[in-house]
């Protein structure tokens, strides 16, 4: 694989890697909903996911699943149904959540702040990681993606590893940059108000990339 095959590739992953989809609105609705730190993480498990996606690719698994009706649509519906389900809760959980006035019940010791602080940060880098894995259009993309940027007669490993590394790094800055505008939008308004619409967008957000996941075939 030549430089000019490189810059080909990274021009294509960012084109690709631009156009909101469902990576782009789960970020997005963790950095509106829970902060860019949340946000961040959140990437992480995307990035995580989408290696995991593009090694599927390589072992052929997305052939598996472009032959598979059955096998892809499981797939499909369990990403949406994932991501619809996660709209649904911070929803909810803005619903619930009590005005800084309004005295708390004591807490038992295991929902300590630092117990709580723990378990978002798994829980935003989880929902990204699967969001990325759930989607069986990415793998199929991957597998055609990726080939046309790769030598046959140049060794295999080398270039996927050159490649992977690449769209790690592209498609890292880009939902980077959404988060920090959606993480902007969302310290222009501090009030518990406004925090509970933040909350309802986000899972809007969430839920508008169920619906868009659904409607890919």
């Amino acid at each position: 694989m030549g430089l000019e095959l490189w810059l080909a590739f990274i021009v294509a992953d960012i084109l690709v890697s631009i156009t909101p989809g469902p990576s782009v609105l789960m970020v997005t609705g963790q950095a509106l909903t829970r902060g860019l730190p949340a946000a961040l993480l959140c990437i992480l498990g995307d990035i995580l996911g989408g290696i995991v996606l593009m090694t599927l690719a390589l072992f052929g698994v997305g052939a598996l699943l472009a032959t598979s009706a059955v096998l892809f649509q499981f797939v499909k519906w369990g990403g949406v149904c994932y991501m619809a389900y996660l709209g649904y809760r911070q929803i909810m959980d803005a619903r619930k959540s009590p005005a800084p006035e309004t005295p708390e019940m004591s807490e038992a010791p295991e929902n300590t702040p630092e117990t709580k602080l723990a378990n978002y940060k798994l829980a935003s880098m989880r929902a990204g990681f699967f969001t990325g894995v759930l989607n069986p259009k990415a793998i199929i993309f991957y597998m055609a993606f990726l080939s046309q940027f790769m030598d046959p007669t140049g060794n295999t490993l080398l270039q996927f590893t050159i490649l992977v590394a690449t769209s790690t790094v592209v498609v890292g800055l880009i939902l980077t940059g959404y988060a920090l505008a959606a993480a902007r939008a969302r310290k222009t308004l501090q009030s518990h108000k406004a925090r509970k619409r933040f909350g309802y967008a986000g899972g809007g957000f969430l839920i508008g990339g169920s619906v868009l996941m659904a409607s890919t075939r």
